[in-house]
């Protein structure tokens, strides 16, 4: 019989990518999970898992169910599950979350609201 395990998405794991080099002007919106390595000016919506690479810098909202942030997030950013603010990331606006991990080193301006 085989033994199923369940894949977790990992920081560095998920299907659609903005590289380093990626400037963009505009919203994104997206049903799956997404990685941002480059620049954006404008909001984000994914159904899904956001994840900000440690080089990476948003300017603008994020809508989403879970947030990986290691890189730099000005906006506000509403998420239905989790937020985690990565050592050495800077996040400056206001969340609402169900849960929130903020790692040492990490840097947060901002009001924070929960709910359930």
């Amino acid at each position: 019989m085989l033994n199923k395990t369940k894949k977790r998405t990992d920081v560095g794991e998920v299907h659609n990518a903005l590289s380093l080099n990626t400037e963009i002007t505009g919203n994104i919106v997206t049903q799956d999970d997404i990685r941002f390595d480059g620049s954006i000016k404008g909001d984000i919506h994914s159904e899904k898992k956001i994840v900000i690479g440690d080089r990476a810098v948003i300017e603008g909202n994020i809508r989403c169910s879970n947030l990986d942030s290691l890189g730099q997030i000005t906006g506000d950013v509403v998420c239905q599950e989790k937020i985690i603010l990565r050592a050495n990331s800077r996040f400056k606006g206001n969340i609402s979350t169900k849960s929130i991990e903020i790692e040492p080193g990490a840097l947060f301006d901002g009001t924070c609201q929960m709910h359930e």
